[in-house]
């Protein structure tokens, strides 16, 4: 059986789990697809993910004007993604070798808690964001004048240290273990007792997706809702069709994030509250087993891709982001180049698919 909830090893005939007088079905060649697809995908996603989150912390760096709130928390997620990005080739090799682990027990454990720690980071950075958003287009109230980016970087550092304290266990018993009955050497978890791993993968869904994910969906479509009511005022009382349209592209900006991010991370946690179950004996069989192994495995992969698009989704998307960089970039630009980079900017102003008060942008 899997041995981690977040990075995790197939079973074998001679599971722990499984009953003596049951045998499961040899997959070996759909784990041959497995160590073929995985690691071409994370390196993949790590390659993008890295140019995309590299430029993002680029751009807000040499802009010269003050950040925005919401950048903030952008910058501070494109961090958080770059950890786990410079992890993903370590994972993407062990997995081509068959999970036999090659880099030794301190890599193992200090990687195992970097991609934790950005499995939590990045979830209540975004719960961070909605809370802007949401305090932005719900309420009239200017929230900026009582909250500082002094605050909201205090309240940055905060994130960090509680998701730091989340990622201990992940750290402390993450280790190299020998498994002779499938002849491997693997990184993997190794819990005291049984109700440690029960513990680790109830705080994994509890803490590390239910409860952040419920408040990101409820403010984000408490925002959604705001945008629609102002919308439908504003075109009741004849207001110009620009401003009715700018809210609809925030509307459609707002579901894509909240639905993106469910799309990449609720299979892999779906899987880990699967794997309790198993562990616990609630639900037995190969088919369990099988599908449970599997499942986990492009779960995670799918997982990885979060880091990869969040620079589009939160960033490249955004009017304020582009003007930005164009304003970064065209330090660099040669002066005969003027007239074509002015029109390339005017072209950009065409796509504009966020409003002029928009925080996340």
């Amino acid at each position: 059986m899997t041995e981690s909830p977040l990075l995790n090893i197939p079973s074998s005939n001679q599971s722990e789990n499984q009953s003596n007088s049951t045998i499961c079905p040899d997959l070996e060649h759909w784990w041959d697809i497995v160590y073929y697809i995985v690691p071409k995908y994370l390196n993949t996603v790590c390659v993008f993910g890295m140019l995309g989150n590299v430029l993002v912390l680029f751009i807000y760096s040499l802009h010269k004007g003050p950040l925005k709130i919401a950048e903030i928390y952008l910058m501070n997620l494109a961090v958080a993604d770059l950890v786990f990005l410079v992890c993903l080739p370590f994972w993407a090799e062990n997995i081509a070798n068959e999970f036999n682990w090659p880099f030794g027990t301190f890599l193992c454990s200090s990687i195992s808690a970097s991609i934790t720690l950005n499995m939590y980071t990045s979830i209540y950075l975004l719960v961070a964001v909605s809370v802007d958003r949401y305090l932005t287009f719900v309420h009239t109230l200017n929230h900026r004048e009582i909250w500082s980016k002094t605050m909201t970087k205090r309240i940055c550092l905060l994130i960090w240290f509680f998701c730091i304290l989340l990622s201990i266990p992940a750290f402390m018993f993450r280790t190299v273990k020998d498994f002779p009955q499938w002849n491997i050497t693997a990184c993997t978890m190794d819990f005291p007792t049984p109700w440690w791993e029960t513990a680790e993968n109830l705080v994994l869904n509890v803490v590390g997706f239910l409860l952040p994910s419920t408040a990101i969906t409820f403010l984000n479509f408490s925002t959604i809702r705001s945008l629609r009511k102002t919308a439908r005022e504003r075109k009741a009382l004849g207001a110009k069709g620009c401003k009715w349209h700018k809210g609809t592209k925030a509307t459609r900006l707002i579901f894509t994030v909240v639905l993106m991010f469910l799309f990449c991370w609720t299979p892999h946690h779906f899987f880990v509250f699967l794997d309790m179950l198993y562990r616990r004996e609630v639900i037995k069989g190969c088919f369990w087993e099988e599908f449970i192994n599997f499942g986990e495995q492009f779960s995670f992969m799918l997982a990885t891709t979060n880091s990869c698009i969040n620079p589009v989704i939160y960033v490249f998307v955004g009017k304020y982001f582009r003007q930005k960089a164009l304003q970064v970039f065209s330090q660099f630009i040669p002066c005969g180049f003027p007239l074509r980079w002015a029109s390339f900017k005017e072209m950009s102003s065409n796509f504009k698919v966020f409003p002029v008060k928009s925080s996340l942008t």
